[in-house]
């Protein structure tokens, strides 16, 4: 087999080094070939790479709701440790048709399925959320996930999303919940860490937004209306107190399940609904925050 090689200046001589040096010497390039692979750019956040797979081909109401990709069909993978030796984890979105296939495709590539379940109740058409974990070389596991992926009708490549006149008041939404974030159009997003103290799973400490972040997305349904649903990540103490927030502001608790398995301390994911003016969903997510902490 031939070698590419190329030159590398050290400390006493040149020499002729593999090129797949350069890609061990700066990681961005492996990053950025999993980005290739799957088809979509890395995003660097929360101290993991993420590689965003919104499921803009399926339109998706709740009652009279549209829902928004951003609000609520943002599948994704995410990428911590070394290039090298990686933990994947991340969350697809599927469609009743795609469920079965992807799932035993993901058995074959030996990517763990760590949960299958829903986030929503009453979305027309159903869609079921299944999260994964794997690790290993990052480009091996890219390509094992996109085995998967190719089965489904997720548009890709990824395109960014058009730019859009901002139409919800982010001063309200960030300031409410204490929490900084983005916004586009009609959707603002932001996201915290609820359990502190580190949590591991297989013998790894886990990066705390990849595997146990609390993201909340509110969309704006009408001029005074908005919705907002996400999940709260508590451990089982902060479980009653959360439900019994939402419950006292009238949002709807939709699941209360795992999305990891053998993790320790066992970490809970509280899915919600919340339906009504900002002022009042704001309110309602603020408590809950304050609940799980």
């Amino acid at each position: 087999m031939n070698q590419q090689f190329a030159v590398v200046l050290t400390a006493s001589a040149l020499v002729l080094a593999p090129v797949a040096t350069r890609a061990q010497a700066n990681p961005s390039l492996v990053w950025d070939s999993v980005g290739r692979i799957l088809k979509t750019p890395a995003v660097e956040t929360g101290g993991y790479h993420r590689y965003n797979l919104p499921r803009r081909d399926i339109a998706l109401k709740v009652g009279d709701v549209a829902v928004a990709p951003a609000l609520a069909l943002g599948a994704w993978a995410g990428f911590s440790g070394e290039p090298t030796d990686a933990t994947m984890m991340g969350d697809l979105v599927l469609t009743a048709a795609e469920l079965g296939p992807v799932l035993a495709e993901l058995a074959n590539q030996r990517v763990d399925v760590t949960a299958v379940h829903n986030h929503l109740a009453g979305g027309e058409p159903q869609v079921t959320y299944v999260h994964f974990h794997a690790q290993g070389s990052a480009t091996d596991l890219g390509a094992r996930l996109e085995h998967a992926l190719a089965l489904t009708a997720t548009p890709r490549p990824v395109a960014a999303a058009s730019p859009q006149p901002l139409a919800i008041d982010t001063a309200a939404v960030f300031g409410t919940l204490g929490l900084s974030g983005r916004a586009q159009g009609n959707v603002a997003q932001v996201s915290t860490i609820l359990v502190l103290g580190s949590v591991t799973m297989h013998g790894r400490a886990l990066t705390p937004a990849l595997a146990y972040g609390s993201p909340i997305n509110i969309q704006m349904a009408g001029p005074n209306r908005a919705v907002a649903t996400g999940d709260l990540a508590v451990l089982g103490p902060r479980v009653d107190p959360v439900l019994d927030a939402f419950a006292t502001h009238h949002i709807t608790a939709t699941a209360v399940h795992s999305h990891l398995i053998g993790e320790s301390p066992t970490i809970y994911y509280i899915h919600f609904w919340a339906d009504g003016t900002l002022a009042e969903v704001l309110r309602g997510l603020r408590a809950g925050l304050d609940a799980g902490r």
